[in-house]
């Protein structure tokens, strides 16, 4: 959702504690740290950075708005900016943390039956595990497409008829082959509302499956991952 970017370019930090480190996978952990005065909707992201660093990462927050504390699912990219280090760090340390910002939420406006397919690659899971856990969507379908099952993040927190794991390298999870390829074969309907978070080349390719199913623009909402 963006890469990193040097921390003195940006306004209004603080140091945050580290509550606990939730390592999911050998590159993927979740990072707890504390909440201070901080609020924000769920799909929202803060940026996050080691705390004698130059840069800081944008990352989708993971844990419900009510959680007083903030997570985010962080996966360590080999010769990363940001990556690396907050990895490195332990509990009771300290990381760099911007106010909540962003756009890609859940309308008020909408009713409460109105449905959803939140579509994500990879990490890209963090708002839709946010959405879920903060009571945002009721009548939803997470497609989340991965290489192997062990990616499946914490899939407990959605209810297993709603969750569709595609897994892309290996013939496990709930479909083989690419979210993409599930969704070329699993139609929603138009009247869904769609929302897409990871790699640029995920979304593109739903762009156009979505257009060629007859879902308009006005009922997709993207967040992209670089």
């Amino acid at each position: 959702m963006g890469k990193g970017v040097p921390a003195a370019n940006k306004i209004k930090t603080d140091l945050h504690e580290i509550l606990d480190i939730r390592h999911l996978t050998d590159s993927t952990f979740v990072l707890r740290i504390e909440k201070k005065d901080l609020e924000f909707e769920a799909g929202q992201h803060v940026c996050v950075g080691p705390p004698n660093g130059i840069h800081t990462r944008e990352y989708s927050i993971y844990s419900a708005e009510q959680d007083e504390y903030i997570e985010i699912l962080v996966k360590e990219v080999e010769n990363g900016l940001v990556s690396p280090s907050l990895k490195k760090l332990q509990k009771g340390g300290y990381v760099v943390v911007e106010e909540p910002v962003g756009y890609f939420t859940i309308n008020k406006d909408l009713p409460q039956t109105q449905k959803y397919v939140f579509i994500a690659s990879g990490t890209g899971v963090s708002p839709f595990h946010s959405f879920v856990l903060s009571g945002k969507a009721e009548n939803y379908t997470l497609l989340h497409g991965v290489k192997y099952a062990s990616e499946a993040y914490e899939s407990e927190a959605y209810d297993k008829d709603k969750y569709v794991l595609c897994t892309s390298q290996e013939d496990k999870g709930t479909f083989n082959g690419r979210v993409t390829d599930y969704l070329k074969a699993n139609h929603f309907g138009a009247d869904a509302h769609y929302y897409l978070c990871g790699n640029c080349n995920m979304i593109h390719d739903v762009y156009d499956i979505l257009e060629e199913q007859g879902v308009s623009t006005d009922n997709i909402h993207a967040e992209v991952y670089f």
